[in-house]
């Protein structure tokens, strides 16, 4: 009876050790995949805002370039005088030139009746010139609302393109013309290709325009309705190019901002993790799909961990509970031994102890071995889990697990150190952004920036700060025009023997300014007062676009300052004034 107890005992330990160990699997598994599509979720959050982040830097170093040029008096005369030869001639060299120094893919002036006048590839088979293009939305837009931005597939050229348009005004403010400038956004989906996941880039229709799996491009995530359709056909936006739907369900729940769903794409029928963010700037949305399978070694890695561990918990209990009985038993028989003794004549005190001692001796090497077995047993056991985890680590079994997770490590310490200043100086900061800023203070962030060519030119920096100058503005932009001042200093003062920087900060009639200095030899009388014009530049061919000045000086005029330009004893000085803030 006590062999059949001992026996059925041992079944019952056997199954709830191993109920147990599949529990451990399956709450590990389960905790595994949540935490990892979290991780993942927050990562891709990350990547979408890398990628946000560099169309909208593109973007924005193109943005401010037809509105410049349409104050252009060459520009303004063509449209008056269309079918001049000469000045057409003369326009499309200079769009030549000013689009190769620009790196746009063309740039082009449309007059009102929507025909192109010039343009920058006016020499090569798919010129623009001579076409009508009055029948697009960013020309419609900068008719009717000084500028657009339209995203579409090339009509001429069959190349789809970013296209930002600006409306050309005459004396009196009427429209009389447009200027486009055509950005491929090729070059930037080709840096995309390799990178993990499937990004996808979406226009205000929900069809994929940019992708880092072309065959993922041109394709509908959502279906389009008849008024689309016709809308879409009309204006040409996607040529003749066939608009596919994605076809896609959702997938299993997940406990997060990003969904499961299951889509049959043109790699095939897969399991994704859809991340999505807005760029509202451009009425685009980039989606990053994550593949299912990327999580088999990162549950894996739990699931040995988790059995690991229990096993682990359950010999340790095993061994305590032996322990504990070992130790009441041996409880016992001391009890036993002593009533004995007790019981006992004084004649055969002495023989009785003897023997007591001699079996008591007896029992404990029995008691002794009997206890070396039952803990070197699980202790075998435990050592040879250990190795066996070791094993799968270390002997290649498991190798992907490994190096997995230090590939997980690594990209995790890279993303957190292109932001630091980039965001802060490169984020896109709004225009309407105000605050109370020390002028200083800005000026010292620039200069930071600045600290390497300074050291490396042996540049001498005199910095002189007479008043504490307090203005109200965005600091960002403020110290962009700043930079601009004391890039252009060093420019000016590189092939001069002696360089010497000057910085001076003083309060005056109730304006703060700012006087940047240089040696650099000053500007000619004759071009001094042409500084602030855009594409003006005495820099030689292909070492600026002569746009700095102009960008700085339009932004110290939106913070209701003045930006002037004079020439001391030794070379140019650049003064900013700004409105003191109270």
């Amino acid at each position: 009876m006590t062999a059949l107890f001992l026996r059925y005992r041992t079944v019952a330990i056997v199954l709830l050790i191993a109920i147990g160990l599949a529990a451990s699997l399956w709450l590990a598994s389960r905790y595994a995949e949540q935490r990892a599509w979290a991780d993942r979720s927050s990562e891709a959050h990350g990547q979408l805002q890398l990628y946000a982040q560099s169309i909208q830097t593109l973007v924005d170093r193109f943005r401010s370039v037809p509105q410049l040029l349409a104050m252009d008096s060459d520009i303004q005369a063509l449209l008056h005088a269309p079918d001049d030869p000469q000045l057409r001639d003369k326009l499309n060299r200079r769009f030549e030139l000013l689009n190769a120094a620009a790196g746009a893919s063309v740039l082009y002036l449309i007059d009102r009746q929507g025909s192109t006048l010039a343009a920058s590839n006016w020499n090569e088979w798919s010129s623009f010139v001579g076409n009508n293009y009055g029948f697009r939305p960013y020309f419609q837009d900068a008719l009717h609302h000084t500028s657009g931005r339209y995203f579409a597939v090339g009509v001429t050229t069959g190349v789809p393109g970013y296209f930002l348009s600006h409306a050309v005004y005459d004396d009196n403010g009427a429209v009389i013309g447009v200027l486009v400038v055509k950005l491929e956004l090729e070059e930037l989906q080709r840096e995309w290709v390799g990178q993990p996941g499937v990004l996808l880039v979406a226009d205000s229709y929900g069809v994929v325009i940019l992708s880092s799996r072309p065959a993922w491009r041109f394709r509908a995530l959502e279906e389009l309705d008849a008024l689309d359709q016709a809308e879409l056909v009309e204006v040409r936006k996607y040529a003749e190019r066939p608009l596919e739907q994605l076809a896609r369900q959702p997938g299993r729940s997940f406990d997060g901002d990003a969904d499961w769903m299951i889509i049959d794409g043109p790699d095939g029928r897969h399991s994704y993790l859809w991340q999505r963010q807005d760029l509202a700037s451009e009425a685009w949305t980039l989606h990053l799909l994550i593949e299912e399978d990327s999580l088999g070694d990162t549950a894996r890695s739990y699931r040995l961990a988790a059995a690991g561990i229990w096993l682990t918990l359950v010999f340790l209990v095993l061994f305590l509970l032996q322990r504990r009985k070992n130790q009441r038993l041996q409880a016992s028989i001391r009890e036993n031994l002593e009533r004995e003794v007790t019981l006992r004549t004084a004649e055969l005190r002495e023989a009785q102890e003897g023997l007591v001692h001699a079996a008591k001796m007896a029992a404990l090497g029995q008691m002794s071995a009997a206890m070396a077995h039952e803990i070197n047993q699980p202790l075998t056991a435990i050592q040879m889990h250990l190795s066996s985890l070791g094993l799968l680590l270390d002997n290649g079994r498991e190798g992907d697990v490994r190096s997995g997770l230090a590939r997980i490590d690594g990209l995790l310490q890279r993303m957190a150190s292109l932001t630091g200043h980039l965001k802060t100086f490169a984020r896109k900061s709004p225009a309407g952004l105000s605050e109370r800023l020390l002028l200083s203070d800005v000026l010292e962030q620039a200069l930071l920036l600045l600290a390497p060519r300074l050291r490396s030119e042996q540049v001498e920096l005199v910095r002189e700060v007479r008043s504490e100058a307090w203005v109200c503005g965005d600091a960002i932009r403020l110290e962009q025009v700043i930079l601009n001042l004391l890039n252009n200093a060093l420019d000016a003062m590189l092939e001069r023997p002696t360089r010497r920087l000057g910085v001076q900060i003083d309060v005056e009639d109730g304006q703060c300014v700012m006087r940047i200095s240089d040696s650099g030899g000053g500007i000619a009388e004759t071009n001094l007062g042409r500084v602030f014009e855009p594409f003006f530049t005495t820099k030689p061919v292909g070492e600026g676009l002569g746009l700095g000045l102009a960008i700085s000086y339009g932004i110290v005029r939106d913070l209701g300052g003045n930006l002037e330009a004079a020439n001391s004893a030794t070379g140019a000085v650049f003064t900013l004034r700004l409105p003191k803030h109270e």
